[in-house]
């Protein structure tokens, strides 16, 4: 009977034009076991709208499209269990009377209207909505329940527990799984809210956790994607208990609560490796702690996978390919300069070739690249790091940032002397990086004959795909921020939605816009002259720089981002 069923729905696929009878045996053959519509729902082989107006017309129900936002009625929800609408993949619409209208994300589990009218005590009128439309609806209503009672969520939360969590100091080869910890009834439920912390920001792609003591409760935050988003936070009476056991996980001393402390762990969870980065500060209620999470699975294998325009990318592969000269990165503290400099080294990265970094601090290990720390603790700065490492025979060298003139003076004389020197600088622009090395005692012309590239970037945030949305740009808005009407001309502008798969926000992942500045013959000319920066600027514009503002704009007309996404970090101008 049920096979007969099965192969109807087979049928309706093929009448319906949505496969073809091999494309139907192929995906078959892949579902294996797995029930053809999940499969097919899963793997977006057919185009979700018209696949559940199919098991609808199969089942003879009623289709209904559940609104991109769409919350269910709380006292609806509340007529079952929370995990019982996730499990049957159900969703309650309105109830009249005794009738109960529920969708249905998957009609073909035959108990499930049975086990719904048993629980709500209700006859259910059933229709079919999108399976991913109806787990994200319910997924919807247990943020929303979350948010009104933050003392439920950590509950919740709390019952976290993964036993492939482990935690590694940075400073002793010891490892200890959290999960061992628990078995000590004291500490058991501070471990599971740090196991918490870091099991949510590795779910989330957190970059960083903010845990904060405010006068009368603690604060619980995420950086994802550059926004801070607020999380049920512990119990304050516990905040002083929680940041000692990150301190004993970091190697740091639990009694001095006086002065600021750095350390890092390792965590092992969810499948992959982190590092996280972890900084004390005592503030008037308390010690402040943020972890700043490295996943090395993040970084880009190359400056190819950066997503750089065609301009950008040549410019920066052809400045990289250089025997010798510096190459610096600008641009503001988070804006992706490090990201960048590993891919330039995951192209450089050859057995054939000595690469020595000098960082503070060393932020991701990258196999085959000799990294040095610097630490101006023990009088170990950039300078004198520099020093040593040119002692070392490196084809290529990384300085992870010139701060004062004494580092820029080494780094320029390297790159002079038959080295490739990467490094950063905190500038505005591309242009203002040579005024800026002038200001710290370089000599122009030195700065001239070494200096291969400069380059400015931002990050920006990416629109979320699930819930953008079209937006209408008025003529007084682009008059304020000075932008050419005809950038947009013929093209549609897309703003941020919000739903459960970018958490609200609207937004779901990053990208980079770059200002890349090639040394031409020209440029350095003017660099001799010592020329100002808004003449540099203005010539490498003539040849062809695309600048940070122009490139960002051109993000907001593919309709990856929003236009007030790029204008918060490359400004009106």
């Amino acid at each position: 009977m049920f096979a007969n069923r099965t192969s109807n729905f087979q049928k309706l696929l093929v009448t319906r034009g949505l496969l073809t009878e091999d494309e139907l045996r192929h995906e078959l053959e892949e579902a294996g076991q797995i029930p053809l519509e999940r499969h097919l729902a899963q793997t977006n082989r057919v185009n979700p709208d018209a696949l559940t107006l199919t098991i609808a017309a199969y089942f003879s129900l009623p289709p209904v499209q559940l609104p991109t936002a769409f919350i269910p009625p709380a006292q609806l929800m509340d007529l079952a269990p929370a995990t019982v609408w996730g499990r049957l993949k159900a969703v309650p619409l309105a109830r009249l009377g005794k009738h109960l209208t529920v969708a249905f994300g998957d009609p073909f589990d035959l108990m499930a209207q049975e086990e719904i009218a048993r629980i709500t005590k209700t006859q259910i009128v059933p229709l079919v909505a999108g399976e991913k439309s109806v787990s994200e609806a319910v997924s919807r209503a247990q943020q929303r329940k979350d948010a009104e009672n933050p003392k439920l969520a950590m509950e919740n939360v709390m019952k976290v527990q993964d036993s492939e969590i482990e935690v590694t100091t940075e400073s002793r080869d010891t490892e200890e799984n959290l999960d061992k910890a628990l078995e000590s009834v004291d500490e058991a439920p501070v471990i599971r809210m740090v196991n918490m912390m870091l099991v949510e920001a590795l779910r989330t792609g957190a970059s960083d956790i903010h845990f904060e003591a405010l006068a009368k409760t603690s604060r619980l935050r995420y950086r994802i994607d550059g926004a801070l988003i607020e999380r049920p936070s512990p119990p304050r009476s516990l905040h002083n208990a929680i940041v000692s056991r990150l301190k004993i996980m970091a190697d740091l001393d639990i009694a001095e609560r006086r002065v600021p402390q750095d350390g890092r762990f390792k965590v092992k969870a969810l499948k992959k490796e982190v590092d996280v980065r972890v900084s004390i500060l005592p503030t008037v209620h308390g010690e402040k702690v943020v972890m700043r999470i490295l996943d090395k699975s993040n970084l880009a294998p190359g400056l190819g996978k950066l997503g750089l325009d065609e301009y950008a990318y040549k410019a920066m592969k052809h400045a990289i390919d250089q025997p010798h000269g510096i190459i610096l990165v600008t641009g503001p503290t988070g804006s992706g300069k490090t990201t960048t400099l590993y891919s330039c080294l995951q192209d450089l990265n050859q057995p054939d070739v000595n690469i020595v970094t000098a960082e503070d601090p060393v932020e991701y290990e990258i196999e085959g690249i000799n990294q040095v720390h610097v630490n101006q603790a023990v009088g170990l700065s950039f300078a004198s790091v520099l020093r040593s490492v040119l002692r070392q025979d490196p084809d290529i060298v990384l300085v992870g940032e010139i701060r004062d003139g004494e580092t820029a003076d080494i780094a320029v004389k390297a790159a002079l002397t038959g080295h490739l020197v990467l490094s950063t600088l905190h500038t505005n622009d591309a242009a203002s990086v040579m005024a800026r090395l002038v200001d710290m005692g370089l000599p122009p012309y030195m700065l001239a004959s070494s200096l291969i590239l400069a380059q400015a970037q931002r990050l920006y945030r990416r629109l979320c795909p699930f819930c953008k949305r079209p937006v209408d740009l008025t003529p007084e808005i682009l008059s304020a921020n000075d932008i050419d009407p005809h950038v947009f001309e013929g093209v549609q502008i897309y703003g941020p939605g919000g739903c459960t798969k970018c958490h609200g926000i609207g937004f779901k992942g990053r990208g980079s816009v770059m200002e890349v500045l090639p040394i031409t013959d020209t440029i350095r000319a003017e660099i001799v002259k010592n020329s100002p920066a808004s003449v540099i600027r203005e010539q490498a514009i003539r040849e062809g720089m695309i600048t940070l503002k122009e490139a960002g704009l051109r993000k907001v007309a593919e309709g990856v981002t929003s236009l007030h996404a790029v204008l918060e970090v490359t400004g009106s101008e």
